[in-house]
C-alpha cells in the first residue's frame, strides 16, 4: 500500500527533515528559534527542498550534505541545552530528525585547537553502502512509519494490508480481519497476531489457508498448539543448491533416525556426530556431520557437497516436532485433496483487486500506521456490505476479466505443439 508522501533522495530526505523540524519548532517555540538561527538558514530552509534546485555535480552535492548536517547538528545540540521550552525535544518532527540523522550521518569529536576550548566536531555523509537496514530507514518526515520494501518485481514505499475472510461456498465471502503493518514486517511475522485477533473476535477458523511467506516450522505447530489452527499452504522452497540440482542429494533424501540421533545418507551411511544448536533469533536446529572418511571415499561426492576435502557433509534440520510438522504440511499440499482444498483460497487474490480498484486499497489517504489501518478497516466493511447485498440479490459472483481477444483463444493454446497436431 502506498504512503501519501513523495518519494525523497537521500540528499532531498535530509534537507526536508531538518526544514520540517524547523516548522514544527516555529511553531510551539517561535522565540527561542529566531535567538538560535543563523541568517542562511532561512535561505536554505524556508521553501520545500522539492522547489530548490539542488546540486548536481558531486562534489557540490557533498558539500551540500555535508552544511545540512551540520545545521542538523547545530538544532540537535541547541535543543540539549537547559534553555530549552518545556516540551520541545517530544516533538515527533524533532525525533524524526534525530533518526534521521543518527541513520545518515557520522560526527566524530576532534580535539580542540588549544585546552580549555569546546571541542570541534567532523561531520561525514555516510555513503549508501554504511547506511543500517531499510526496515530503520524514514523514508519521510511527514509518515515516519511508512517504509520502502522491495519485493520481487514490486518496489514501494508505504505500508503492508493482510487480509484474512471467510470461503465457503454456501456463504457470502465476508472480510474477518485486516492487519495493517509498515511495509518492511515480513509476512510470517504477521501469522500469530492475525490469529490472536481472529481468536478474540470468535471467528478463528478451523483451516488457515495462507500463502508460502505466513508459514515456518515454528507457526505451523504454534498455530495448532496454541489455538488449534491448522495452518495450510505451500511451505517456503529448499534453497539449498542440492534441491536445485537434479540428481543432487536434498534433506528429504536422507533418513532420519530420532531415537539413535543419527542421520543415513542414500549411500546408507551414518551421521557421526548429533548436536543441538539455536540459530539467529534463537531458532533451534540439529546438526548431523558425516565422517570425513566417509564422505571422501564417496563415489557420489560430487552429488552431495561442494565442500572441499577433508570436510564432510553437515546437514541442518529443525528438532523433531518442527521438521514433522513441515513434512506433515508439505504432504497435504502434495496430494489432490490438499490442492482442491486451498484452491479456495483464490478468492482473496480477488478480494485484493476489488480492494484496490473500487475501494482505494492501493494507496493510503492518511499519514501514520493507525490511521492507514483505520482506512482499511473502513474499506473492509465496505467490501462486506457490497458483497452481504449482492448475496441477498443472488447476484453470482464474478469471474475473472478475460479480454475479448484472449476469450477467442482455442483450447489447447497453451500448447502450440497440440495445437499443430
Amino acid at each position: 500500500m502506498l504512503a501519501t508522501i513523495r518519494v525523497l533522495n537521500r540528499l532531498a530526505l535530509v534537507a526536508e527533515t531538518l526544514r520540517a523540524a524547523l516548522n514544527a519548532v516555529a511553531t510551539v517555540a517561535p522565540a527561542w528559534l529566531q535567538a538560535i538561527t543563523p541568517l542562511a538558514w532561512y535561505e536554505r530552509y524556508s521553501r520545500r527542498i522539492e522547489e530548490s534546485r539542488l546540486p548536481k555535480a558531486t562534489a557540490a552535492r557533498e558539500a551540500y550534505a555535508h552544511t545540512v548536517g551540520e545545521d542538523g547538528f547545530l538544532l540537535l545540540d541547541a535543543l540539549e541545552t537547559p534553555a530549552v521550552p518545556e516540551g520541545l525535544r517530544a516533538l515527533p518532527s524533532l525525533e524524526a530528525l534525530r533518526r534521521t540523522w543518527q541513520r545518515h550521518y557520522e560526527r566524530t569529536a576532534r580535539a580542540p585547537a588549544s585546552p580549555g576550548e569546546p571541542p570541534e566536531y567532523e561531520v561525514r555523509f555516510k555513503a549508501s553502502r554504511d547506511l543500517p537496514p531499510a526496515a530503520e530507514g524514514i523514508e519521510s518526515p511527514y509518515d515516519v512509519e511508512a517504509r520502502y520494501r522491495h519485493k520481487r518485481d514490486t518496489q514501494w514505499t508505504g505500508y503492508m494490508v493482510h487480509v484474512s475472510e471467510t470461503c465457503e461456498s454456501t456463504a457470502p465471502h465476508l472480510l474477518t480481519h485486516v492487519h495493517t503493518t509498515p511495509a518492511t514486517v515480513h509476512e510470517a511475522q504477521c501469522t500469530e497476531p492475525i490469529q490472536q485477533a481472529l481468536v478474540d473476535k470468535d471467528v478463528p477458523p478451523d483451516e488457515h489457508l495462507v500463502d508460502a511467506a505466513y508459514i515456518s516450522a515454528e507457526l505451523l505447530v504454534k498455530s495448532r498448539e496454541d489455538h488449534g489452527i491448522a495452518l495450510r499452504g505451500p511451505t517456503r522452497p529448499d534453497v539449498s543448491w542440492q534441491a536445485q540440482v537434479e540428481g543432487a542429494y536434498s534433506l528429504d533424501q536422507f533418513v532420519i533416525d530420532w531415537e539413535q540421533q543419527q542421520v543415513h545418507c542414500p549411500q546408507g551411511k551414518a551421521s557421526v556426530s548429533w548436536a543441538e544448536r539455536v540459530g539467529p533469533a534463537d531458532h533451534p536446529f540439529i546438526q548431523g556431520r558425516f565422517s570425513p572418511q566417509d564422505c571422501g571415499a564417496c563415489a557420489q561426492r560430487a552429488c552431495c557437497t561442494h565442500a572441499k576435502p577433508p570436510q564432510a557433509r553437515t546437514l541442518k534440520f529443525h528438532p523433531r516436532p518442527l521438521y514433522e510438522a513441515l513434512q506433515g504440511a508439505q504432504a497435504w499440499y502434495a496430494r489432490d485433496e490438499g490442492q482442491r482444498q486451498y484452491a479456495r483460497r483464490a478468492g482473496v487474490e480477488g478480494t485484493l483487486s476489488q480492494g484496490g480498484r473500487a475501494f482505494g486499497l492501493r494507496r493510503t489517504r492518511y499519514r501514520g500506521l493507525p490511521k492507514t489501518h483505520l482506512q482499511h478497516v473502513a474499506i473492509a466493511a465496505a467490501i462486506n456490505i457490497d458483497r452481504i447485498v449482492a448475496w441477498l440479490d443472488e447476484r453470482p459472483r464474478a469471474m475473472t476479466r478475460i479480454s475479448r481477444f484472449a476469450a477467442l483463444a482455442p483450447a489447447n493454446a497453451d500448447n502450440p505443439g497440440e495445437a499443430a497436431a
